[in-house]
């Protein structure tokens, strides 16, 4: 009986956990929206979309403490996308983006998580902490008002650790995400040099650089 209950409760944290997490990604997709459809978007951090990121990531941060890593096994590819969504965008959270990482990357090697995920995740804190990327996967608009990779490590033999991890290569994942990123309605912004002043000034505010 006693092992019963002790199941039911655990199966009931699950559920609970998958809940949260699947809301939490519905609120940020739903500000994300509303900021991209009035146009408040694109040329800095919005204030308002960094105080659901910064709310969220405290929440993931509460469910890796009492499960580690969720992963797929246990509780469905659904609610693992939604923490990884979650975590990739913890970026006013250094600590904490570098420990989901290191608990991803242990559930990459023990349950099968695709090894992409952790991929994108490395190149996300490379790139903030002023590194070249490994994997291309970051892109940002460049000088041509074009999206395109931030710097990356080694970038004769991206596609080779991009295969290695299951991504499809560079060139593909730039296209995808240029035309994606017309779809949304994406712009580069309107004053580029005002918006690199006020981002080195947040990576050091949250302790990047």
């Amino acid at each position: 009986m006693a092992g019963g209950i002790r199941r039911n409760s655990l199966e009931g944290q699950i559920e609970t956990t998958r809940a949260l997490l699947l809301s939490m990604r519905d609120e940020d997709l739903r500000v994300r929206s509303e900021l991209e459809a009035s146009g408040n978007l694109w040329d800095a951090y919005h204030v308002r979309m960094e105080e659901v990121h910064i709310r969220n990531a405290a929440q993931l941060a509460d469910i890796l403490d009492r499960h580690g890593w969720p992963n797929a096994g246990r509780f469905g590819e659904d609610a693992r996308d939604a923490a990884w969504m979650i975590l990739m965008h913890s970026i006013s959270l250094p600590d904490l983006m570098r420990r989901g990482r290191d608990l991803l990357a242990k559930a990459v090697e023990r349950t099968a998580e695709p090894p992409g995920l952790l991929a994108r995740i490395e190149d996300r804190i490379r790139t903030l902490e002023g590194l070249p990327q490994r994997y291309g996967t970051i892109l940002d608009w460049d000088d041509e008002q074009q999206l395109s990779p931030l710097p990356i490590e080694e970038p004769g033999t991206v596609d080779e650790r991009r295969t290695a991890v299951g991504l499809a290569p560079l060139a593909e994942h730039v296209d995808r995400c240029r035309m994606e990123a017309t779809a949304a309605g994406s712009r580069p912004p309107a004053d580029p040099p005002a918006k690199e002043r006020d981002y080195q000034i947040w990576l050091r505010r949250t302790g990047w650089r």
